[in-house]
């Protein structure tokens, strides 16, 4: 599976919540992936409810949003965030600039959650550099089904 996410905010998200560590270009691009896998899934669960509603696009409320951040509050880049939403749903679906920046704003959200805990990782372990490990580690304790 390709990354559809630049690293560059992945990183950028990961820092601010990890203020004097140092973060792994590898750490960015596995959270990246994350970011991305789930995006996927929020978007295939809005276009389900689009398609209950008669729909063919996807709006900020499929996505649980009722109040749609600005744009240039967010550090994911709107572009790549679109074509995550449009990885795994049919071709014939819209996805409104709305749609687009809730689900960054969400995506945004998750990563915050995800980077804080990582560094809490990183420190248990006795470290100032935060690794692929750690990100991976908070999904095998936090995020298994």
């Amino acid at each position: 599976m390709s990354v559809e996410l630049p690293f560059a905010p992945v990183d950028e998200i990961i820092r601010r919540n990890a203020e004097d560590y140092r973060v792994s270009a590898e750490a960015a691009e596995v959270l990246a992936l994350q970011i991305q896998d789930y995006g996927a899934r929020l978007a295939e669960a809005a276009a389900d409810k689009a398609t209950e509603d008669g729909r063919k696009t996807l709006m900020a409320s499929d996505f649980d949003v009722q109040q749609v951040v600005k744009k240039d509050d967010l550090t994911l880049p709107i572009a790549p965030v679109d074509r995550i939403a449009r990885m795994n749903i049919n071709d014939t679906y819209r996805v409104s600039m709305d749609a687009r920046i809730a689900l960054a704003d969400i995506l945004e959200e998750f990563a915050d959650n995800v980077a804080g805990k990582a560094a809490i990782l990183a420190d248990h372990a006795g470290r100032k550099t935060i690794k692929a490990a750690d990100i991976e580690t908070y999904f095998e304790l936090f995020e298994s089904n």
